[in-house]
This record gives structure tokens, C-alpha cells and sequence, in this order.
């Protein structure tokens, strides 16, 4: 329950106070009193003008809730901040409807304690008007109280006071809660002091978030003595006070989510110690036995549990879940009362259903024998039919088992020759690959041959050259011949030697030759066994088509060719170069 929530309960009470004809409306001068004192105890700027702006019409009568709410939500609702004293504001309002409402006759309570029933009946009602308390709200209290008073609660009791009020819808008002609790029904054995004792320290737990309190020492910052304190814990804060009548506040101790609370050893003559750490300071504590003292670790430590997750303080947080359960459980009442028509309806449907039903099968029973003699007149002729088609489907099935047997056959002898042409596919594909290896080892042959006959030229080449320079030195002058058949003597050394690189040359065309006629028989070889497998497969009904090599027969080696020179050619051009090479000499 938000600000306003707790705001609108309040004011609500106030403005049924002023309706004293109880027709729903107030006057407006009423209103314009009750603005002025809401603006001045909660802190607002009070503006009459707006007010008189807002009411300015024509009628001169009173106002209803739905008149004032505009006014109120948007100049002091919307406006309000939570820097006011909520104590100071529900004293306002109380002091406004306890003086009709309030029947003091044999209370037992004072009026400040019928103001702080008042209170917490506004913190316990259900957020709907007119304001009532439900008996679970009611239970609540009576035990917060009970426990607060040291007595034990009567489930019996209650039971038996919560049977008398269903005749008034499970629920009452605050004025019929003031007098239950004054009256003292649920208090007997105790007296007024105790009573007023247990009132208050309820309404300082529901409507001051005080969680505990309690006289306990405190450790100076400045002078470092132990003076003792009566402390006040809140969910955000522990003030603490000279006394318990709250007259002299010492200071506040702000707790945060980066607060702690730890126990401390006994030192200084201090028993049971702890300290409250927190981002600027921290204070050291001593409780008055070890009970006390983990009372308030715990405590403690719950605030700060809630302020890092951000909830809000237990008992608002129980009261909310209590709530959300209530409307769980009268949403899933709705639902179940609704569901019970719906089952109700769907059942008087089902009785008309089932009695045209029971008319339907009165008729239907007078057909039935007719119907049973028809069927079994039928059932006969069926049965002589089946017979007739049962011997005609065992013949057929004699027929279609013999044509299986031989389609069997025939697949059998289809599938034996589709493994052997397989199998002659594959060797045939065995000797095509051995007829393009021999292709590619004749191809390696023919490159290097090739190769040697390059070299054969270039040297012939070079040994042209040689001669010819030989040719020219013999025509230079006598004086130079010495000089020159010297160099003679040492370029024939360098022919001689290029003509032993030269047969090495030839050695090694020979020897490229017998490959080159050993990859040729072997070519021929492969040649030959793919016509043989070619003859098998036109055998067998011309399946496959091989596919043929090319002519092997010589070929005619050019200059242009994969060979330099024939035999022939390469002896008439050798004869040539040693004639050649015998004229120069003769000439000398």
C-alpha cells in the first residue's frame, strides 16, 4: 500500500465526519477547512484561489466524494512529500470523526489508545469504501496484541466470536473494532495499564516501523564512556533516546545495504558486545544478557538483509502477501461459484438430454427385432457369398504363388548375368588402366629422348663454331701461327673432349630407345588385351563399347619430330663433319 493509499483511508474518515446527514456531501466552506488543515499538517503550500477556482459553479450546495477527489488528488495528493509527521496528520482526521463517531461509555481504553486502534484499523483494512477490517485482519491484531500483553491466545474463542459475525459479512468497522478491544473481550484478567501497554507497542511496530526496542549501552564516540540509551530499531535506522518516553532524541544510526552487525568479545568490564558498522562510523554496543543481545543481531541484520534487496519492512510485507492471498482466494471463490452454475446449467441440460434420449430408445426398441431379423437374413446370405469368394480367392492364390515361383527363377538367372557382366566390367576397366600407364610411360620415353637430342645439337653447334674459328686462325699471319697451332692443339683437346660427351650422348639415346621400344611392347600387349576383351563383350549381346587405341605403327622421326635424326641421318651427317673437319687439315 502506497503513500496515498494510506493518505485517502485517513481523509476518508475526515469527510465522512463532516457529512453529518449522511447524504454523501459536504458543504464547501467544510471542504475549504479541511484543505487548509490537510495543506498545513502535511506541509503544502496552501492555495485558497485554486480552491475557490475548482468550486466555482453556479451551485451553491454540497460536495460528494467524486466532486472533492479532483481537488484533492491534484493540488495536495500530487503534491505531497514524505517529510511530514504521519502521527500529526492521523491526529488531525481522528479529531475530526472520533468527535461523532466515538461512544466512550464503558471503555476501558483512553482516547489516545482508541486514536492508535484507529491507526492501525487504517494500516489493516481493505482498500475499498466504506473501510472495513476482515476477521483475518482482525485475528492478526487480537494476537499481536495478546502476545504484546504476555497472555496466550484462545483459538476457541475467537472461533466462537468469528461464528457471530456471519450475519455481518466477516468484517467490521473501526468504531465496532475501538469497542471490541475497549470492551476489553478479548483482554479479561488484565488491567488498563496492560492493556494500554500492549496497544502501544503494536501501533509502534505496524505504524512507526519500530521492529525492537529497548534500554541497552552505548560506547561515546568522543569520551569513550558507557552511557545507557533507549534504543528504537527501524527498518532503516536506530535512534536512540535518554529515555524511553522519547522526550530527548542522542542520535540516529542510518543503516544501509553496505552495513553490518557483528558480535564483539567482552572487554573493558562490557559483557555481551556488539558493533554496528557502518560507512562513516560505527558504534559499539552492550545488551543486558546474551538473549537480548542476539535478539538484536538478529534484528539488525534482517533490516539490512531487506534494504539490500529493497522490501519493505516484515510486517508490511506479511500484511501484503495476506492480502494478495485473500484475493487469490476470492478470485478462485468466484471462479468455483461460477464453475458451480455452469456445472448446474450443463446438468438440467443433460436431464432434458437424457430424456429425449429415453424417448428415442422406446422407439428404437420397436424396431430393433425387425431390424435383428433383417440382420440375420443378411448375415445368412453374406455367409454363402463369403464361402464363394473364399474358394475363388484360394484358386487365385494357387495361380499368383506358381507365377512368383517363376518370376523368382527368372530374377535369379537375370541377376547371375548382371554379376558376370560386372565382373568383365571391372576387368575391363583393369586393362584400360594398364593401356594408359603404357601410354604414359611412352610419352616420359619420347620427352626425354627429345631432351638428349637438344644437347646433341647444341654441342654440334658448338663444335661448328670451334672449327670455324680453327679455319680463320690457319688464315692469319705466319708469325702468329705458332701461336695459333697452339690454340689449335688445345681447341682439339676440347673437341675430343666434346666428342666423348657426344658418344656418352649417344649411349644414352640408345638406352632412351630400348625403353621407348619396351613401352611400345607394352603398349602393344595392352592393345592386344583390350581386343580380346573386346571380342568377349560383343559376346555377350554387344553391351559395352570399348574404346580403341590409335594405330601403333612407326612413325617417321623428323627435326621437327620427337627425335632429332633417324640412324641414317645422324651417320651421313657425322661422315660429313669429319670430312670437314680432314680438309682444313690437308690444306695445311
Amino acid at each position: 500500500m502506497g503513500l496515498r493509499d494510506e493518505l485517502l483511508k485517513a481523509i476518508w474518515h475526515a469527510f465522512t465526519a463532516l457529512d453529518v446527514d449522511k447524504s454523501g456531501k459536504v458543504s464547501k466552506s467544510q471542504l475549504k477547512v479541511l484543505s487548509h488543515n490537510l495543506c498545513t499538517v502535511m506541509k503544502i503550500p496552501h492555495d485558497p484561489v485554486a480552491l475557490e477556482e475548482h468550486f466555482k459553479d453556479d451551485d451553491e450546495g454540497p460536495v460528494s466524494t467524486q466532486g472533492y477527489m479532483p481537488y484533492l488528488n491534484r493540488f495536495i495528493l500530487d503534491k505531497v512529500q514524505d517529510n511530514f509527521d504521519r502521527v500529526d496528520f492521523n491526529r488531525m482526521c481522528w479529531t475530526l470523526c472520533a468527535r461523532k463517531n466515538l461512544n466512550r461509555n464503558h471503555l476501558l481504553i483512553s482516547d489516545e489508545d482508541a486514536f492508535k486502534i484507529w491507526c492501525i484499523f487504517n494500516f489493516l483494512s481493505e482498500d475499498r469504501y466504506p473501510l472495513v477490517i476482515v476477521t483475518e485482519e482482525i485475528e492478526y491484531f487480537l494476537r499481536k496484541l495478546t502476545e504484546a500483553m504476555g497472555g496466550s491466545w484462545i483459538e476457541e474463542k475467537f472461533e466462537d466470536y468469528k461464528g457471530q459475525l456471519s450475519s455481518k459479512q466477516q468484517c467490521l468497522t473501526v468504531w465496532e473494532l475501538i469497542e471490541l478491544v475497549g470492551m476489553g473481550h478479548f483482554s479479561k484478567g488484565m488491567d488498563r495499564q496492560t492493556l494500554s501497554m500492549g496497544i502501544n507497542e503494536v501501533f509502534q511496530e505496524l505504524i512507526l516501523d519500530v521492529l525492537k526496542q529497548g534500554y541497552m549501552m552505548k560506547k561515546g564516540h568522543k569520551r569513550k564512556n558507557w552511557t545507557e540509551r533507549w534504543f528504537l530499531l527501524r527498518p532503516s535506522s536506530i535512534s536512540y533516546y535518554v529515555s524511553e518516553d522519547l522526550t530527548e532524541k542522542k542520535g540516529d544510526i542510518l543503516l544501509d545495504g553496505n552495513c553490518c552487525v557483528e558480535s564483539l568479545p567482552d572487554k573493558e568490564g562490557k559483557k555481551c558486545l556488539f558493533f554496528v558498522k557502518c560507512s562513516d562510523k560505527s558504534f559499539e554496543i552492550s545488551a543486558s544478557d546474551k538473549k537480548k543481545k542476539q535478539e538484536w543481531i538478529q534484528a539488525i541484520q534482517t533490516c539490512i538483509s531487506l534494504l539490500k534487496v529493497g522490501r519493505p519492512a516484515p510486517h508490511r510485507e506479511a500484511r501484503q502477501k495476506r492480502r494478495d492471498l485473500r484475493q487469490k482466494q476470492q478470485a478462485e471463490q468466484e471462479q468455483l461459484e461460477l464453475r458451480m452454475r455452469e456445472l448446474q446449467t450443463a446438468n438440467e441440460n443433460k436431464q432434458r438430454e437424457l430424456e429425449a434420449m429415453r424417448k428415442k430408445l422406446e422407439e428404437a426398441a420397436a424396431n430393433s427385432a425387425e431390424e435383428e431379423r433383417r440382420r440375420l437374413q443378411t448375415q445368412n446370405e453374406l455367409e454363402d457369398l463369403y464361402r464363394a469368394e473364399m474358394e475363388k480367392e484360394k484358386m487365385v492364390r494357387l495361380q499368383m504363388e506358381e507365377q512368383v515361383a517363376q518370376k523368382s527363377s527368372e530374377l535369379e538367372q537375370y541377376l547371375q548375368r548382371v554379376r558376370e557382366l560386372e565382373d568383365m566390367y571391372h576387368r575391363l576397366e583393369e586393362a584400360l588402366e594398364d593401356e594408359r600407364q603404357a601410354r604414359q610411360d611412352e610419352e616420359t620415353v619420347r620427352k626425354l629422348q627429345a631432351r638428349l637430342l637438344e644437347e646433341e645439337a647444341a654441342k654440334r653447334s658448338e663444335l661448328e663454331q670451334i672449327h670455324l674459328r680453327q679455319q680463320q686462325a690457319i688464315s692469319q699471319t705466319q708469325a702468329e701461327k705458332e701461336e695459333l697451332e697452339r690454340e689449335r692443339l688445345a681447341k682439339e683437346d676440347a673437341l675430343h673432349s666434346a666428342m666423348q660427351q657426344l658418344q656418352q650422348l649417344e649411349i644414352e639415346r640408345q638406352e632412351a630407345l630400348e625403353q621407348y621400344e619396351e613401352v611400345m611392347k607394352k603398349l602393344e600387349d595392352a592393345a592386344n588385351n583390350t581386343k580380346s576383351w573386346k571380342d568377349k563383350v560383343a559376346h555377350h549381346e554387344g553391351l559395352i563399347r570399348l574404346i580403341q587405341p590409335g594405330s601403333k605403327g612407326p612413325q617417321k622421326i623428323t627435326n621437327w619430330g620427337p627425335a632429332a635424326f633417324t640412324e641414317t641421318e645422324l651417320s651421313l651427317r657425322e661422315k660429313d663433319w669429319q670430312e670437314r673437319k680432314n680438309r682444313p687439315t690437308q690444306t695445311q
